[in-house]
């Protein structure tokens, strides 16, 4: 029989129809005779038949025509919220949007598989498995080791073990032995004692990348869960059935125990769910929705889906593939800032960086060459001021490949510690079904990617702050020899003042950002967790930095084509200018002052969908295949 799920005020409700051409009036009468059944003063509604309501979609907040048939406006297992007239909304309420993310795009089922094994998953892999760009799949030895270290979880409860977290109690309560008719609940109640997080919940994307990480890691083989539990995790993940998982909450030792708590909750069918066809409800109903099960714990199960650094590592993940993106496309934007104020390319001869030959540097010198003027790529704008008598330019243009760099470098280094975190075991106590023993350590620590996220945000950060100065050199008409605020008839018009105003906020936020969390420790549970990482903030901080960088970023790509038209009709390299036209496809020249914001806002959407890169990224490898030696070419991703 076809049914629907009614969100009624703070209750969500099953209506069964039996008769589809019932119209939508209908669903919210029956919904609300539902609502007011157990009610002690019917809800404060005094008549159904008299009160004034409306229906719309969770997801999408579509309003329905009340005279519309069921048959015609929605399908089986559809989500629909009634809105009574009077009623005052939450504004923390929205049933279907769980929190804004820079990976978000419209969800389409895929049709495509990454295959899972624990060992070589990539934080390129992440992120795509968080834009629902793929589904999951076990490889066939990847169950076979699952199942092998679950055989011995089993053995030592049927033997009657005392082993830490599988028949004893938690933290301070590792002494305490549990009777095996409790241990079901011994770990239910793990994982809702310890969904304790607060702030607003994960987007859907990194809810995704938590739970695919999460399934990664399950799929090692070393944490005593069962198949029948990781496949039903799998299900959830490829219907997109993701929990409501709280931003705050993880110290980042014993690895991120409340995200992760929360992340199981809802797979138990508890708490609250989203999935692109529910919006937000409640988690049993979204599973439901889905033909999907909730999980039934059995021993160990529950410590096994909550002791681990996947927090930290998938936030670290989009960290590491945003700053990657930003940083390559800062190379172009820095180029094309010098071209505007006529710098010379004197200082990114190879000569020079081979002589300190850090592969950072050596990489964005040799961007600088393949995209301002040479024999490949003429620039009449370059031809004009030739013989000028400059002898070299400021530091912010000058020292771009000493400082974008050590950027690239630091990147590089992070990533190779998030990428083995990814596919790192991180639970406690391990399960060696090879040696027939469980193990207690410290590998569900989160020392390794709080450090190094740390390290990744005043590593990026550098990018914004030098960039804000090469557009106070864009704006101050004494650097530039172009109008004052890059705009006519200044006085009237304001220009670029504002925008370089807000680079500077932006900048001045990231230097308290940047500041370590990992250096800072609270004691926890009791003095048990005696040493924590905090590196759930390390990791939401990271991408707050980054987030900044390429908005300032942003501003200076558009200073940068706004003195473009005050060169014209001079023209810039080829590659530089196909970045102009791109920015002119969502920013049109700024001709008198308008409303701002929306430009800034358009090309910063450009750099994280890597437009700016992708519009010069042939021209660059043309380059380097056209003029480096193959054994000299040091190429970056």
């Amino acid at each position: 029989m076809p049914r629907f799920t009614v969100h009624v005020r703070d209750e969500w409700l099953t209506v069964p129809c039996r008769d589809l051409s019932c119209t939508v009036q209908w669903l919210g009468l029956e919904a609300l005779k539902r609502y007011i059944k157990n009610k002690p003063d019917n809800g404060g509604i005094g008549s159904v038949q008299e009160t004034s309501f409306y229906v719309r979609r969770c997801q999408g907040q579509g309003l329905l025509d009340a005279d519309d048939t069921l048959e015609d406006t929605l399908e089986d297992n559809d989500f629909v919220e009634i809105v009574i007239d009077g009623d005052t909304m939450s504004p923390d309420f929205n049933p279907s949007q769980p929190g804004s993310g820079h990976l978000n795009s419209p969800y389409r089922e895929p049709n495509e598989y990454i295959l899972l094994d624990g060992n070589n998953l990539t934080s390129t892999d992440l992120v795509n498995l968080g834009k629902a760009l793929y589904m999951i799949k076990l490889t066939p030895e990847a169950e076979k080791k699952v199942g092998q270290s679950r055989a011995l979880i089993e053995n030592i409860v049927t033997e009657n073990k005392v082993v830490y977290g599988i028949t004893t109690g938690f933290g301070k309560f590792a002494r305490t032995v549990i009777p095996n008719s409790k241990l079901k609940e011994l770990q239910e109640n793990l994982v809702r004692s310890h969904s304790a997080g607060v702030g607003k919940p994960l987007s859907p994307e990194r809810s995704r990348m938590l739970l695919a990480l999460r399934i990664n890691v399950l799929a090692k083989g070393y944490s005593g869960i069962s198949l029948d539990t990781l496949h039903q995790m799998i299900e959830a993940f490829n219907a997109s059935c993701l929990s409501y998982v709280p931003e705050k909450g993880t110290v980042g030792a014993s690895g991120d125990l409340a995200p992760l708590s929360h992340l199981a909750l809802g797979l138990m069918g508890e708490g609250k769910m989203w999935s692109p066809k529910s919006g937000w409800a409640d988690a049993k109903y979204v599973l439901e929705a889905h033909g999907l099960k909730p999980i039934s714990l059995k021993p160990k199960e529950g410590l096994a889906l909550i002791n681990g650094t996947q927090m930290i590592t998938s936030l670290g993940s989009e960290a590491v593939e945003r700053a990657l993106a930003i940083a390559r496309q800062a190379d172009i934007i820095a180029a094309l800032t010098l071209e505007v104020l006529k710098g010379t390319t004197k200082a990114f001869d190879s000569d020079i960086h081979e002589l300190r030959p850090h592969p950072g540097q050596k990489e964005v010198a040799f961007r600088f060459r393949s995209l301002l003027d040479s024999d490949h790529h003429p620039s009449e704008i370059a031809e004009s001021h030739r013989f000028c008598d400059r002898v070299q330019d400021a530091y912010t243009l000058r020292c771009c490949p000493q400082v974008h760099g050590v950027v690239n470098d630091t990147i590089a280094f992070v990533k190779n510690i998030i990428d083995t975190e990814i596919n790192s075991a991180t639970d406690n106590p391990m399960v060696f079904a090879e040696r027939g023993e469980t193990i207690s350590g410290g590998n569900f620590h989160g020392e390794y990617p709080a450090k190094a996220l740390d390290y990744l945000a005043i590593g990026v950060h550098e990018l914004a702050a030098i960039s804000e100065r090469r557009i106070e050199r864009l704006c101050n008409p004494s650097l530039s020899e172009l109008p004052a605020f890059l705009v006519c008839e200044g006085g009237l018009n304001s220009g670029f003042m504002i925008a370089h105003c807000t680079a500077a906020s932006l900048v001045s936020e990231n230097k308290v950002l940047c500041h370590p969390s990992s250096v800072d420790s609270l004691s926890t549970s009791a003095a048990t967790e005696d040493h924590v990482s905090m590196g759930g903030w390390a990791a939401r901080k990271a991408l707050k930095v980054i987030e900044h960088v390429e908005q300032v970023l942003s501003i200076e790509l558009l200073a940068a084509c706004q003195g473009i038209e005050f060169l014209r009709p001079l023209r810039t390299t080829t590659p530089l200018e196909k970045v102009y036209d791109l920015v002119r496809s969502v920013a049109k020249p700024w001709i008198k002052d308008r409303f701002m914001a929306p430009d800034i806002e358009a090309v910063h959407k450009l750099l994280l969908d890597q437009k700016v890169w992708k519009a010069v990224h042939p021209y660059i490898e043309k380059f380097r295949l056209d003029l480096t030696p193959e054994s000299d070419c040091a190429c970056f991703p």
